[in-house]
């Protein structure tokens, strides 16, 4: 988790220096429905590399929006599922959401 002191003054750009990236926004949406695999959260997101997944994955854990954990099993197993922080932001999301549907509707 960041220090208070590295974060920006402005709230709203906390909120995007945590969720500005479009695979984190999505990987968000996937762990609200619950605990993911690895493979579970790469099929779910069109064209994201399992290098760029997980990259992702490592900045959200440090930051406190995931939580990681690992089996001792062979062959390994690893889930992944949003923290309360993590999970405080459905809010922000289905308000995205909904704006991007009214826009839709807006476009056609």
């Amino acid at each position: 988790m960041k220090n208070k002191n590295e974060l920006p003054l402005c709230p709203v750009e906390v909120t995007l220096s945590l969720i500005s990236d479009r695979w984190k926004v999505l990987i968000i949406r996937d762990l609200l429905n619950g605990t993911k695999r690895f493979g579970e959260l790469k099929k779910s997101i069109d064209n994201i590399t399992q290098k760029v997944l997980t990259s992702n994955l490592r900045s959200m854990e440090k930051d406190g929006l995931i939580i990681r954990k690992v089996y001792a099993e062979v062959p390994p197993r690893v889930e992944y599922s949003l923290t309360e922080t993590g999970l405080s932001l459905k809010p922000v999301l289905s308000s995205l959401a909904d704006w991007g549907m009214a826009y839709r509707e807006k476009c056609k």
